[in-house]
């Protein structure tokens, strides 16, 4: 079929599903849901067979559901309306929830349903739950739903009005603020604080108040540790330990509202410094860096928030691989995270930063370290493990090491150009050849998911999405106890260093430009794209039908 994805932005959900309708043989367009005028426009043409709208802000103009199906991928159960529902759901502590597929009609989120998919709501923040459950269950929904598609249009099946679905139980409710909700912590146990601060995370965080200053609150869990509720316990691994009347929650991050990176969500020390005149608490808790070992193979987790790596993260990231290095391994593999691999820089870091030229350039640096030390690992094989997306310099990183493996369902964006005509580095001009001639991707600037990357030659294996980490270690084991060991790290050893610097010098020097030259289209992207500017325009790799 022939379809138009409606969207408020480009968003994982959007990419996901992105790739996943192209490898079922459809032709896709984007149009970011602009105004009317523009859907309108678009609808003319690309002339698609339907609409999906896996991501919008706005109601469909009626012109065009009128005229044509327009799916609507709603993150609620059968009968839930209104645009904070899986807010509701979490501040709730509903024990399953669900993702609609239902046709626009003149009231937003009431049509008839065409698909739903169930999932248990995990106890996490808002945003892992739309990364991983609601994504997955948006994929099998939609899938349903577009096998229906001929016969409704053949007058041989009708979607199901919402009143009539079997044990619908949704209800309507408003939108979820930020200052809705707000945290009582003279009475509120840890379960309800988490529930109140995972209800906002990712967007639009939840009020409260510090040192006398409004904060919006994110990225929270469980800290084991006790004291006077509301009593602010001390500093760990750049987050503030917080009592609760039963025990603790750690903050992460927040934003503030005035100041230098006023609106920029940043790690909580950083935007607070008095928060390290607290005491110092152990890390071990909630370090984003660990490291695990089991016989012949070591593991380097780094679960980093949005997959950003800012320089600091980066140095301690190559300290710990360094360290890593030093034990009797034979495999090291590199696991990021549940939710991301990498995506690569810091965006918001080197955005509040007093000089993000300067950020920028201690911040790819500081990347091109830790690279060096992947690359330089010539006594042992070395595995990068993607349980999560990868994107710009994340995917780049991952090709330093000798093999790639992902888990099925993730979505790469191997390129940089999206982010203001960014040259990139990270060796890409050394890795990228080695797996493939053809440089297109890094024009083409389209997701791609772990099937393809696997069929060009970029990654080496996509592993079934369940037991992923168990399946991975399993295949680290097999390599380092085959009796080819060694011959496969012979020719590590005849690593050409003079090659190597030469590649670095020149994507740096590129990388100077963007960030010191006269161009600055790359600073504009990445203010557009930390303050969350309202898009302007889709890009033209995606509206094919302009």
């Amino acid at each position: 079929m022939r379809i138009l994805l409606l969207c408020h932005s480009f968003n994982s959900l959007t990419q996901r599903l992105f790739v996943e309708l192209a490898a079922a043989g459809h032709t896709l367009s984007v149009e970011y849901d602009i105004n009317d005028r523009i859907t309108e426009e678009a609808v003319a043409l690309f002339g698609p067979d339907l609409v999906l709208a896996p991501f919008l802000k706005r109601a469909i103009p009626e012109t065009v559901w009128q005229r044509l199906p327009c799916l609507i991928v709603h993150p609620g159960i059968p009968g839930d309306r209104g645009p904070s529902a899986l807010d509701w759901a979490i501040l709730q502590g509903e024990a399953d929830w669900g993702v609609t597929v239902l046709q626009a009609t003149a009231t937003m989120d009431a049509g008839p349903i065409w698909a739903t998919a169930a999932f248990t709501l995990r106890t996490t923040s808002k945003s892992s739950l739309y990364r991983r459950e609601v994504t997955e269950a948006t994929v099998q929904a939609v899938t349903e739903a577009l096998a229906y598609f001929a016969d409704h249009q053949a007058g041989r099946w009708q979607p199901t009005i919402q009143a009539a679905w079997p044990g619908v139980r949704g209800t309507t409710r408003p939108v979820l603020r930020s200052a809705d909700a707000p945290i009582d912590w003279a009475h509120d146990d840890t379960v309800t604080v988490l529930r109140k601060i995972h209800s906002g995370d990712g967007t639009p965080g939840r009020l409260d108040s510090l040192y006398d200053e409004p904060v919006r609150l994110y990225n929270a869990r469980l800290y084991p540790a006790i004291g006077t509720p509301g009593a602010l316990l001390g500093h760990a691994a750049d987050g503030l330990v917080r009592a609760t009347t039963d025990g603790a929650v750690w903050i992460g991050h927040a934003k503030i509202g005035h100041g230098p990176s006023a609106g920029i969500k940043r790690p909580l020390t950083q935007h607070l410094p008095a928060v390290l005149d607290l005491p110092a608490l152990d890390t071990t808790p909630v370090d984003p860096i660990h490291y695990t070992e089991h016989g012949a193979v070591g593991v380097i987790y780094f679960e980093v928030y949005n997959g950003a790596l800012d320089t600091k993260t980066c140095l301690r990231l190559r300290e710990a691989w360094l360290v890593a290095c030093q034990r009797p391994t034979r495999v090291l593999v590199l696991a990021g995270g549940a939710e991301f691999f990498c995506n690569g820089l810091d965006l918001n870091a080197i955005e509040a930063a007093a000089s993000p030229a300067d950020a920028s350039w201690a911040n790819i640096n500081a990347m091109d370290d830790l690279c060096l030390a992947i690359l330089q690992t010539t006594d042992r094989q070395t595995v990068a493990a993607l349980q999560g997306n990868a994107g710009a310099g994340g995917v780049f990183l991952a090709l330093t090491c000798d093999a790639v493996w992902a888990r099925a369902g993730v979505v790469l964006n191997p390129h940089y150009k999206n982010m203001g005509n960014l040259y990139g580095s990270e060796y890409w001009t050394w890795t990228l050849p080695q797996r493939m001639a053809d440089r297109s991707l890094l024009e083409h600037r389209r997701p791609i998911g772990s099937a393809e990357a696997v069929r060009l030659g970029l990654i080496d294996a996509e592993l079934a999405s369940e037991n992923f980490m168990s399946t991975v270690l399993q295949r680290a084991q097999a390599m380092a106890n085959s009796e080819a060991f060694g011959a496969s790290c012979a020719p590590k050893a005849l690593l050409d260093e003079a090659a190597l610097a030469a590649c670095r010098a020149a994507e740096l020097t590129a990388m100077q430009r963007n960030f010191y030259g006269f161009d600055a289209s790359y600073h504009v992207a990445r203010a557009r794209f930390v303050h969350k500017t309202p898009q302007a325009w889709t890009p033209r790799h995606l509206a094919i039908h302009r």
